[in-house]
C-alpha cells in the first residue's frame, strides 16, 4: 500500500531523500531506545501482549524490544519504501511488517503503541495525535528536545536536524507534554532518557560537553536541558476519556 498525501513535509520519506541521507535509517540507537521503552512500561506494571510501532522504518527497535516482550505480537508500520529493505531480516525475530498508513488500515488495537522519533517530523502532529487517539490504548513516545537556549543561539545544530533528519518541530519537555494534552491525551509519565550522558554513539566533543551537563543537571535538571539541550523525553500516555 502506498500513501497520497498532499503533505509535502512526506516527500522526503516516499522519494528515497531520507533514506539517502541516513542509510542506516539511524538504527544505531535502537537497542538503546528499546530499553527505555521496556523500562517505562515495566515501571507502570504494563506487560502488553500486542505492540506496534508507527513509522518504524528499519524495524531495529522492535527487534531489540522482542527480548523483553517475548510473547507479545508486534508489528511495524512505515509509508517509506526504502525502509522495506531491512524487514526481512527483522521478521526473522516474528515481527510482522506493512508498508502504509496506520491511520488508513483496518487493523486490531495494540496494548501499546510506539512513535519513536515521527512526531518532530511531522508538518501537523496534533492532528496526527488526535486522529491516533480511537487506534491506541496507550502510547510511548520518545521525542527528541532540539530546543534549547544553546540550540537557539548556535541555530547550527537546529538546521542539521531540519535538513539531515527532517525534524519541523523542535521542543522542550513542557512543549512536548503540551502538544500531547492539547492533543486530548493523558500524560501518564514523561522523563528523560540521559540521552546527553548514555546514549550510543556519541560524538566526542558530545562526550566533553557531558561533563558540563552532569554539574548543571545535578543543581536543576529541568533548568540544565533547556539551558544545555542534548537530551530526550520517553513519555507514556493514554487518550483522555470523554473527548
Amino acid at each position: 500500500m502506498t500513501v497520497t498525501t498532499p503533505d509535502p513535509t512526506l516527500d522526503r520519506y516516499l522519494n528515497g531523500d531520507y533514506a539517502e541521507k541516513n542509510p542506516d535509517w539511524d538504527s544505531g540507537d535502537s537497542p538503546w531506545k528499546a530499553g527505555k521503552i521496556a523500562q517505562i512500561l515495566r515501571d507502570h506494571s504494563i506487560r502488553p501482549q500486542r505492540i506496534a510501532e508507527v513509522g518504524c522504518g528499519s524495524g531495529a527497535v522492535l527487534v531489540a524490544l522482542r527480548s523483553a516482550f517475548p510473547e507479545a505480537a508486534m508489528e511495524g508500520y512505515d509509508i517509506a519504501p526504502d525502509a522495506q529493505r531491512f524487514w526481512p531480516e527483522s521478521r526473522k525475530a516474528g515481527i510482522a511488517f506493512t508498508l502504509g498508513d496506520y491511520l488508513e488500515l483496518d487493523t486490531p488495537v495494540p496494548d501499546a503503541l510506539l512513535i519513536v522519533d515521527v512526531l518532530e517530523h511531522l508538518g501537523n502532529p496534533w492532528e496526527f495525535l488526535a486522529r491516533l487517539k480511537s487506534r491506541a490504548k496507550l502510547i510511548v513516545c520518545h521525542i527528541p528536545l532540539d530546543l534549547s537556549a544553546s540550540s537557539v543561539l548556535r541555530e547550527k545544530p537546529l538546521l542539521l536536524v531540519r535538513d539531515k533528519v527532517g525534524h519541523l518541530h523542535y521542543f522542550t519537555k513542557t512543549l512536548a507534554v503540551s502538544l500531547l494534552e492539547e492533543s486530548g491525551y493523558e500524560v501518564i509519565e514523561a522523563r528523560y532518557t540521559n540521552a546527553s550522558l548514555d546514549a550510543p554513539q556519541l560524538s566526542l566533543k558530545t562526550r566533553l560537553a557531558g561533563l558540563l551537563r552532569r554539574v548543571v543537571y545535578a543543581l536543576n535538571k529541568d533548568l540544565g536541558v533547556r539551558l544545555l539541550g542534548g537530551e530526550t523525553l520517553m513519555v507514556l500516555a493514554r487518550p483522555r476519556s470523554g473527548d
